[in-house]
């Protein structure tokens, strides 16, 4: 059997894809090697959402490109988002590629490095147009996360009509896994360490709704606290037409679910959210957040939002920036509007130039750094559970870990622990004796 190197770009949902193909693999025989210089094969699974995703997705198949000469790899092959969207030109200008497969094919990788001559196997350079497959009996997966911590996704696609994204055009509507696939898997990644379970999906909150179960996302959450071991269920890409009661009682309820909820604005201002295609106003938004807050007390709220949209003034951008102010979320992502082929805004007229886009971006940005630091400030004092994570990359004599209220990767801050010898991957009590920007400075209690 072959050594095989990957890859992995995007998001999360790109990361559980990985992981399910590289386990799929490993099942097949093959062995998995983090070296690109000694993989017979050679995997990148891209992402292609926005400009700079595409940018970085292009310049790693040309960096695991040049081991066809130095390494010892046998094959290229580029799955994922970026080859599903633009196979044809991938094909013409990167020549070294040997097959690329889609969003839908993932499966199908263990054909194309089937047999006992691999370089004259399966010599069809295109296979995103072939039929599509899908995990429906999950493997066992690889994570390439930390062991006690892992993504769990509950559906594929989109079937939101977002103006500015490309997902539903790449990936296709949404689609629920079976709820008793989700829940097997969850009890194989619980049975191999995992303490954390981060769920993920286009649209999270639309779990269900295709395979007609009422109310599916809290029907699945009821059933995954009963999944042993676990300790936190994090909701991701909630959107907020779909918040309701339900859900909203079912995380203040249940002590497993982290009292955070990730659900993406990308506007405040009425006539930029009818622009941008999004089902919700400001109005149902403000009832929204009163809600999570009144019922979940001391809930997280992360949101992200684009700036530079086709045709936003000034006073829209005004309108978002007080709204942020006013609202003092827990953690916000901004992203600067990228004009993305195949997407309806592409079309749009009033087009804003790019650095008043990114100019906005940096002010609401600079905005949120004001509110996290004086969230943060509150916190000391406080004993709060921490997840340890290991040891700080800057610091040898430092730990570092998480409050339920911040997510995985770096995208929430951290705890910086003092003092400090817990196992990686305990939940322990810790005193917050300080701040530092968007981290938090504790000592075990």
């Amino acid at each position: 059997m072959a050594k095989i190197g990957m890859v992995s770009l995007g998001c999360p949902k790109n990361t559980v894809d990985t992981e399910w193909a590289l386990g799929d693999l490993k099942q097949e025989g093959h062995e998995l090697t983090p070296n690109a210089e000694e993989a017979d094969f050679i995997i990148i699974n891209t992402c292609g959402f926005i400009d700079s995703a595409k940018q970085e997705s292009i310049e790693a198949i040309l960096d695991m490109a040049r081991y066809k000469e130095e390494g010892t790899c046998i094959k290229l092959v580029v799955t994922g988002c970026l080859s599903e969207r633009y196979s044809e030109e991938l094909l013409k200008e990167i020549p070294e590629i040997d097959h690329l497969l889609g969003v839908h094919q993932y499966p199908q990788l263990k054909e194309i490095f089937s047999g006992l001559d691999p370089a004259t196997q399966n010599q069809k350079r295109n296979l995103v147009g072939q039929p599509q497959q899908s995990y429906v009996a999950t493997p066992k997966r690889e994570l390439t996360t930390p062991q006690y911590s892992a993504y769990l996704k509950l559906g594929e696609g989109c079937s939101n009509k977002c103006a500015f994204c490309i997902i539903p055009r790449m990936r296709g509507p949404f689609s629920s896994r079976p709820i008793d696939s989700i829940l097997d898997e969850a009890r194989v990644l619980a049975e191999g360490g995992v303490r954390e379970l981060n769920l993920v999906s286009q649209d999270t909150t639309m779990y269900g709704i295709d395979l007609r179960m009422k109310k599916g996302l809290t029907l699945l959450l009821e059933e995954l606290v009963h999944v042993e071991t676990v300790q936190w269920l994090r909701l991701f890409y909630c959107y907020p037409t779909f918040i309701d009661d339900s859900l909203i009682d079912c995380i203040a309820r249940q002590d497993k679910i982290c009292n955070y909820v990730d659900v993406p604005l990308q506007h405040t201002q009425d006539e930029m959210l009818k622009a941008m295609k999004r089902q919700e106003r400001e109005a149902g938004v403000r009832k929204m957040i009163a809600n999570l807050r009144e019922r979940i007390p001391g809930v997280a709220l992360r949101t992200t939002f684009i700036t530079g949209f086709p045709g936003e003034t000034e006073d829209h951008f005004r309108h978002m920036a007080d709204f942020v102010e006013e609202m003092r979320f827990d953690h916000v992502g901004v992203f600067a509007y990228s004009d993305e082929e195949g997407t309806t805004a592409f079309d749009f007229p009033n087009k804003i130039p790019t650095e008043v886009a990114q100019q906005r971006r940096d002010e609401l940005l600079k905005i949120q750094n004001s509110i996290a630091q004086e969230n943060n400030d509150q916190k000391i004092g406080q004993i709060l559970p921490v997840l340890v994570e290991g040891l700080d990359k800057e610091d040898d004599f430092l730990f570092t870990g998480r409050l339920a209220s911040q997510g995985p990767g770096g995208i929430d801050g951290q705890v910086i622990l003092e003092e400090c010898d817990a196992p990686i991957g305990e939940i322990i009590p810790v005193r917050i004796t300080g701040s530092a920007d968007y981290d938090l400075i504790g000592k075990p209690a």
